[in-house]
């Protein structure tokens, strides 16, 4: 599975934190489900440029990030507490041979296994990789609330200043829907030279049902569905155990 442009790109990589919210208010449950279930090792899979993986290493526990962008990792690992988590660049079958007590999937990243096949493969990864009493935590857009039709220009225009880049101009647009996948596009501007980028992207919307058959179906069991509470009845949070 390619990864997206946002992320592959060195260019789009390195100003990715600045136009995500800087504080990341998302991935707070994740550190107190890390706390609530005591877990000292954890696999952050698809970890993007890093942050939840060095939060984690930074209150000391045992932390593995995996993304297939290596441009995204090379800004992780000049990250704070960097040194202290074990990265790999990859996908969900680079879990062979690891063991955790938490596998976390943040973000969009449980949304960008399109197709069931690539889905069953990863959540079956995920099991063989917990260990006993181990716990998978992922969130997906609740696909009733329709979150694509804010995918346009004139609610996510955003203008940021990038140190040693200038000013950056980035929106989303919605490429094509057909449930239960949506493509959209990011654009951003460079002011300082005028320079145009853009990244594709496709999530898959799945039933709150849905997930849960699959977890069935790759022997891990649903303990709980939660929302987030930085996004409140917008998405799921998932907590499975094997």
């Amino acid at each position: 599975m390619m990864p997206d442009a946002i992320f592959s790109e060195p260019k789009l990589a390195e100003i990715y934190d600045l136009l995500d919210s800087p504080d990341r208010p998302d991935l707070a449950p994740y550190l107190a489900i890390a706390d609530e279930f005591n877990a000292h090792s954890v696999i952050d899979l698809g970890c993007g440029t890093g942050v939840f993986a060095c939060r984690l290493a930074a209150l000391g526990k045992e932390v593995v990030g995996i993304d297939p962008a290596a441009a995204s990792l090379d800004v992780a690992k000049r990250k704070a507490y960097a040194d202290r988590v074990r990265w790999i660049t990859g996908t969900a079958a680079q879990l062979t041979g690891l063991h955790a007590n938490l596998i976390t999937m943040t973000g969009n990243v449980a949304q960008v296994f399109v197709t069931d096949e690539e889905w069953m493969a990863a959540l079956r990864a995920c099991r063989a990789a917990l260990s006993a009493g181990g716990r998978l935590v992922f969130e997906v857009r609740d696909p009733t609330k329709e979150a694509w039709k804010g995918w346009n220009r004139e609610q996510s225009y955003q203008a940021t200043e990038a140190p040693g880049i200038g000013m950056v101009e980035s929106w989303v647009e919605l490429v094509h829907i057909q449930l239960p996948l949506v493509s959209f596009r990011h654009i951003f501007v460079f002011r300082k030279d005028g320079r145009v980028m853009t990244s594709e992207s496709t999530l898959r919307f799945r039933t709150r049902s849905e997930i849960a058959d699959s977890l069935t179906r790759a022997q891990l069991r649903v303990e709980s569905v939660r929302d987030a509470p930085d996004r409140s009845g917008l998405e799921f949070v998932f907590i499975a155990h094997r």
